[in-house]
């Protein structure tokens, strides 16, 4: 999937403005109550966020709470997801993470912004999908940008911004995240 192929435009004072707006109003309120709960809620934090996403996930899907979102159903997950305390995914552009991929606390996966020019900054939101593959670590503070696949069995070190796609079992660092070494795979 080419994420240019994929980039998605939201102009203001559309109907598709206002169903964005309607969905994080939906998302904040069910994040609002997901953050009550504790790690040991296990089970309910898996019902609120399967609600969240509008579909099923798997009893291996691990999140430790507090995790922010202003979407949900552009989220896709897959079996033995963990995702640490104070994660903020932004979904409207697609998310799709496979399995057993670790997430750090204070995680940022972000698929979307605004044009850079400043006459169009207010004028609409820009959102590009991110594919996280198989068996993936990003490590605490990093932060994904919209249009980036990270590679199976790659690892994004702690504090790095990815701003561009990452080879399959590679570790990558810094800002803006660099090829370190591959890794074994």
């Amino acid at each position: 999937m080419s994420s240019e192929d994929c980039v998605k435009i939201i102009h203001r004072r559309t109907p598709e403005s206002a169903a964005m707006v309607a969905n994080v109003k939906r998302a904040m309120t069910i994040t609002a109550t997901l953050n009550r709960l504790t790690y040991n809620d296990a089970e309910e934090i898996r019902a609120l966020f399967s609600e969240l996403i509008g579909k099923k996930v798997d009893d291996s899907f691990l999140l430790a709470p507090p995790f922010y979102t202003i979407g949900g159903p552009d989220i896709s997950v897959g079996r033995n997801v963990f995702v640490n305390q104070n994660c903020t995914f932004y979904d409207l552009g697609g998310l799709y993470i496979a399995d057993d991929v670790m997430i750090g606390p204070n995680v940022s996966i972000i698929t979307s912004g605004h044009p850079i020019d400043p006459s169009q900054r207010r004028a609409s939101v820009v959102a590009k999908p991110i594919v996280i593959e198989r068996n993936v670590w990003i490590a605490a503070g990093a932060t994904i940008i919209g249009g980036v696949t990270v590679g199976e069995n790659s690892v994004v070190a702690a504090g790095s911004v990815v701003t561009k796609n990452v080879p399959p079992n590679t570790l990558v660092g810094g800002n803006p995240a660099k090829i370190i070494r591959s890794i074994g795979g």
